[in-house]
């Protein structure tokens, strides 16, 4: 009998995979906290939570009670017109935690497609305010989706290249890391002498797909106080940073100033089934009621708040505030610091970095990119050692569920430290 990865290879087409040269993918059979186990008896330690989504652990059974009770309730209704139970407790649970300024939560399917409603709410806005503006900054390095307008706000690359004349014109910032403040303020304040910017996009303090960069809170602050001054409406791409990932709850918690708009996917649901969120401020949702129904917000999907969904994002923030989560989030923090210090001048390394829960490593080895050679040779050898780390490029990054434990977090980091050793080898 043909196993997983031989069937799966006869009629799958994966993600960002080049199929003709890519090898068998590896078959998993079952999850448990930290721990996936493959077919062939392969025990692997996911230290990168399966594309930054598991927060609590695989097969969590609380969560799995809670999605067992709400699919014998509700499986599914239309959102348009109904409402029901998990949409409206997980949207009342979600404005305690949110800054202050968020009242509103509109929900979709995925990151990708809550960055596009926040892109759409927030030209529409002007649109409906009789003062249209429809230019968005966004940094240049950036990530926020694979949908068309998530693509035009996000950085030119192989990615998007076959797709770039269809894509909206951008405005783009230098990501302001220590040394370039000064210049992408000047840049901002020259883009904004045009009174045609709807808004501008970010992911806070950390650009995850350009290489786990990471920039100061103090910078962001003085971009959005400028944005706020000049009447642009401000967006935060949460949808990797939500949920603990930065040290504390979202990384616009670090900040004095709040955005406008907030996109959020991923840990939302624990990473255990797709569910966006976009929450507004109250001027924004304001800006749609009408008695003219060409100012309503024509945007939908067909799972919008899916009662099932609903109820797993609901049990995975249930165990998000409890102290033991917060707890281990703190203790992996720590970890991350302690290993840092350790191999921070490492003379193979060009940077280490450290935001939270989150621990990168860029090696000196050629050009910082995606499509860096060393980034296979990595990524196996972490295999090899039954870890799961998949390098961007250069970069190797540590992201764990925060069940991780510090044995767990001990492997890793003898996984990396390996890596060490064998790039400065050869």
């Amino acid at each position: 009998m043909k196993n997983l990865a031989t069937r799966d290879r006869e009629i799958i087409w994966h993600p960002y995979t080049q199929m003709q040269t890519a090898a068998l993918p590896i078959g998993i059979v079952r999850g448990e906290g930290s721990l996936l186990y493959a077919e062939s008896g392969d025990v692997y330690l996911d230290a990168v939570s399966s594309w930054w989504v598991n927060i609590h652990g695989h097969s969590h059974p609380y969560i799995a009670e809670k999605i067992a009770q709400q699919v014998k309730t509700l499986d599914h209704v239309i959102f348009a017109g109904f409402t029901h139970q998990p949409a409206v407790e997980l949207a009342e649970k979600l404005l305690t935690i949110l800054p202050q300024n968020q009242r509103r939560i509109f929900y979709s399917d995925n990151g990708s497609t809550a960055v596009e409603v926040a892109l759409k709410m927030a030209i529409q806005y002007w649109e409906n305010a009789g003062t249209p503006k429809r230019r968005i900054i966004a940094f240049r390095d950036s990530y926020h989706g694979d949908t068309f307008g998530a693509m035009s706000v996000s950085s030119r690359s192989a990615f998007t290249q076959p797709f770039v004349q269809y894509l909206f014109e951008v405005d783009f910032l230098d990501v302001p890391v220590v040394g370039k403040e000064q210049l992408v303020l000047s840049q901002i304040e020259e883009i904004l002498k045009n009174n045609a910017v709807a808004a501008f996009i970010f992911e806070p303090l950390l650009l995850g797909t350009a290489g786990m960069v990471m920039y100061q809170p103090a910078i962001l602050d003085e971009l959005l106080e400028i944005c706020q001054k000049h009447n642009v409406i401000t967006i935060a791409d949460e949808v990797m940073t939500g949920f603990g990932r930065t040290g504390r709850n979202f990384a616009t918690d670090y900040l004095k100033n709040k955005p406008d708009i907030m996109c959020f996917s991923k840990g939302l649901t624990g990473g255990v089934m797709a569910l966006g969120v976009t929450s507004c401020t109250a001027a924004i949702y304001e800006a749609f009621l009408s008695d003219n129904p060409g100012k309503t917000f024509f945007h939908g999907h067909s799972f919008t708040a899916n009662p099932i969904a609903c109820a797993t994002a609901l049990a995975s923030l249930d165990l998000f505030v409890e102290d033991s989560c917060q707890n281990n989030i703190k203790r992996i923090c720590q970890q991350h610091e302690q290993f840092r210090a350790q191999i921070a001048h490492h003379p193979i390394l060009k940077e280490c970095r450290q935001l939270g829960t989150v621990l990168a490593l860029e090696f000196n080895a050629g050009e910082t990119s995606y499509f860096n050679n060393i980034r296979q040779k990595l990524y196996q050898f972490a295999l090899d050692n039954q870890v799961i780390l998949r390098p961007l490029g250069n970069i190797i990054y540590v992201m764990p569920p925060y069940c991780t434990t510090n044995a767990q977090l001990a492997q890793i980091y003898q996984v990396v430290s390996g890596m060490l050793t064998l790039m400065a080898e050869n």
